[in-house]
């Protein structure tokens, strides 16, 4: 793995392998054969179930358990499964709540997971809401205490959101991506990842829609992308897949679910520091540098939200480490990687905005 800032300006020059894609995953409709929306029907779930949605209760968990059900499993990693799970409104809702803090559940989805549990643990640890991951009505009421507004709002396609460009799904293959370039492959994938969702959420939002035209009115998460501020130090957990943010006084201020390295390619131990930030980078795979196999050639992708290290790039003092974001949000939390930390772009972008060249960087 590998990725160096070379450039002491906004547009770095990223060298990276730990971003490498993930083995080829199935082929996917080309930008020209999107999918357009289910061709009709209701919707998965309507606007007043998710602004009046409680977590449905678990079932019965033998003691020590997590008090959520257990994962579903992420849309295209294990089958079909989540596909054919029914999201639950009341998930949405606090997914989206728990979005809009600094405290995020990765992908809005309305299924039961890991990295939904971990955040709603970390939330109430940090405000006082006691030890565990429950998602009852005591979060709840506290999340809507500090966020009054509507959960759910509409939005018109523009031409801008449907006209491109875009980029073929990635195959894996650097060359390829160095060639067809990294942007979204399509405006639903634009559109999901705006709204911090899932394609399948936004789909079944919106029966019927033709996501490849403008003027269409949508419903989405009413989500916002506030900026972090303050962080002085940041934990990952190697184990929890995780990246917390604190400030100077050891108040947590961030959750974020992560994937942290692999057991070929382990991320750092022990304290390393953030000496820089690359919004936009581009990747270069230099095998004269790196030990992960892509070939012998020199490679270089350009900057693009389907980047193998996404939108940002948080350079740390090992070299060729960081933390970075994503071309697969569903992934996060779910997988292994070449070393580095992955969050979802935005995340990672959130976090970007909040730290500065010396924050203290702990692996654990």
């Amino acid at each position: 793995m590998s990725l160096r800032l070379i450039l002491a300006s906004a547009s770095f020059l990223a060298l990276a392998a730990c971003g490498a894609p993930d083995p080829v995953e199935p082929a996917q409709p080309a930008p020209g054969e999107q999918a357009q929306g289910q061709t009709g029907g209701p919707p998965v779930l309507t606007v007043a179930q998710i602004e009046a949605g409680v977590p449905a209760a678990p079932a019965p968990a033998a003691s020590g358990a997590s008090p959520l059900p257990a994962p579903a499993p992420a849309t295209g990693e294990t089958g079909a499964a989540a596909a054919t799970t029914a999201p639950d409104p009341g998930l949405v809702r606090l997914q989206i709540l728990l979005d809009r803090t600094p405290f995020s559940p990765g992908m809005i989805d309305g299924l039961a997971g890991d990295n939904t549990r971990q955040a709603i643990g970390a939330y109430r640890k940090a405000n006082g809401l006691g030890e565990g991951d429950a998602a009852d009505t005591a979060l709840l009421q506290h999340l809507v205490a500090a966020d009054t507004g509507k959960v759910m709002t509409q939005y018109v396609l523009t031409q801008a959101d449907v006209a491109g460009p875009f980029s073929p799904p990635s195959t894996g293959d650097l060359a390829d991506l160095a060639r067809s370039g990294v942007n979204y492959a399509s405006a639903l994938e634009r559109l999901a990842e705006r709204y911090h969702m899932t394609e399948a959420l936004l789909q079944g939002l919106n029966p019927g829609v033709d996501f490849r035209r403008a003027g269409q009115t949508i419903v989405v998460p009413a989500v916002t992308d506030t900026p972090l501020a303050g962080v002085a130090r940041i934990v990952v957990d190697k184990t929890e897949r995780s990246a917390r943010a604190y400030d100077a006084a050891g108040k947590l201020l961030a959750f974020y679910p992560a994937t942290i390295g692999s057991s070929e390619r382990p991320a750092p131990s022990g304290t390393v520091t953030v000496t820089g930030v690359a919004p936009e980078p581009n990747y270069t795979y230099d095998p004269s540098r790196v030990t992960y196999d892509r070939g012998d050639e020199k490679i270089v992708i350009p900057p693009g939200p389907n980047n193998p290290v996404g939108t940002v790039w948080i350079d740390l003092s090992r070299d060729t480490y960081g933390i970075h974001g994503s071309p697969d949000p569903s992934k996060i939390g779910k997988t292994a990687s070449n070393g580095c930390v992955r969050l979802t772009n935005w995340d990672a972008e959130q976090l970007a905005a909040g730290v500065r060249p010396g924050v203290v960087v702990r692996f654990i």
